[in-house]
């Protein structure tokens, strides 16, 4: 029944040399360069939602960990947990999704393994992915190189994943739409690279803990500060009002489809102008400055004209929104 189940549902939807030959693993030739590797786990509440699902999600979310090393993703491997009574027609929507998310992230799914548990015993489905990338020859991007006079960017507004799976979980309704953002970023990471190069020093996906969280550990590992102005953080109208109905701050909400880059003060505005001509970089703006003190804090500029500490998110704002 395993082996049904690959072979109807996984193997064409998935399809490549590597997966078709059902090895014990996946034999690759890589191009030249440094290797990144990771590894995620997806156990998103609800497996559907307004801009994606659990399949394409777990396909951005590696691509963008590699993609935040300064990689070219190459391949991802895929684990699935399944409960008993998943529908089939859910597990081939997933893959599927999967499936394209993956084609148009130019990355092949080589290989992979299905579990099923008991009934009660989990919830719907959880994947387990891992991804390989190569970085290129003088690329260096680590949260350690934030260095003071460095320029703080964003490539878009933020918060929107997490409030859309809330807005579902909750049954809240908008105006319009909330979809999440969940995307791939190597090509808009690839537009930074291109203009930028060896000024581009760190490069982070905000989702669980958000922006916040994010900047507070790249501060924490570089020893530097970081000043961001609230005025100019972009936040959609929509997002900005369940925050302030709900009682959360935006800068916390988790992202799915953002980046986060500091860059030399030099190359920051070729940046900002090389990810607004991209499609998901229309509404990138600069929102703060690395400092040097008070190290390894993150610090806001208030619309008001107050100066307050952001500290790292305690606990989990919103459980199982990745």
């Amino acid at each position: 029944m395993s082996r049904k189940l690959t072979e109807s549902i996984f193997l064409p939807a998935l399809k490549n040399p590597a997966l078709d030959a059902l090895h014990d693993g996946a034999i690759l030739s890589l191009p030249p360069g440094r290797v990144a590797f990771t590894t995620d786990s997806y156990v998103i509440d609800p497996i559907f939602f307004p801009g994606g699902d659990i399949g394409s999600l777990a396909v951005h979310g590696t691509v963008n960990d590699l993609a935040m090393c300064g990689a070219r993703p190459l391949h991802l491997s895929a684990g699935f947990i399944i409960e008993e009574g998943l529908p089939l027609a859910d597990l081939r929507r997933i893959v599927a999704s999967m499936a394209q998310a993956a084609a148009v992230a130019g990355v092949t799914v080589v290989t992979g393994d299905t579990k099923v548990v008991d009934r009660g015993k989990g919830d719907q489905i959880f994947i387990n992915t891992a991804g390989i990338g190569v970085v290129p020859e003088g690329i260096e991007i680590s949260p350690t190189r934030a260095r003071p006079g460095d320029v703080v960017l964003v490539s878009g507004e933020i918060a929107v994943h997490g409030i859309a799976i809330l807005s579902v979980r909750q049954g809240l309704q908008f105006e319009t739409e909330l979809r999440s953002d969940s995307a791939s970023l190597h090509d808009l990471v690839g537009a930074a690279l291109d203009v930028a190069g060896t000024h581009l020093h760190v490069l982070r996906d905000p989702t669980r803990g958000g922006v916040a969280s994010a900047l507070n550990e790249i501060a924490a590992s570089a020893n530097v500060s970081i000043e961001l102005e609230e005025r100019s953080i972009p936040v959609n109208e929509a997002v900005q009002g369940a925050c302030e109905l709900l009682g959360f701050d935006p800068l916390y909400v988790a992202n799915e489809g953002k980046c986060l880059a500091i860059v030399a003060p030099s190359h920051a505005k070729a940046v900002l102008e090389a990810w607004r001509r991209h499609p998901l970089g229309r509404d990138a703006a600069i929102i703060g400055q690395v400092r040097e003190e008070p190290r390894g804090r993150l610090v806001l500029h208030t619309r008001i004209g107050a100066r307050r500490v952001v500290d790292m998110l305690s606990g989990e704002q919103l459980p199982r929104i990745c």
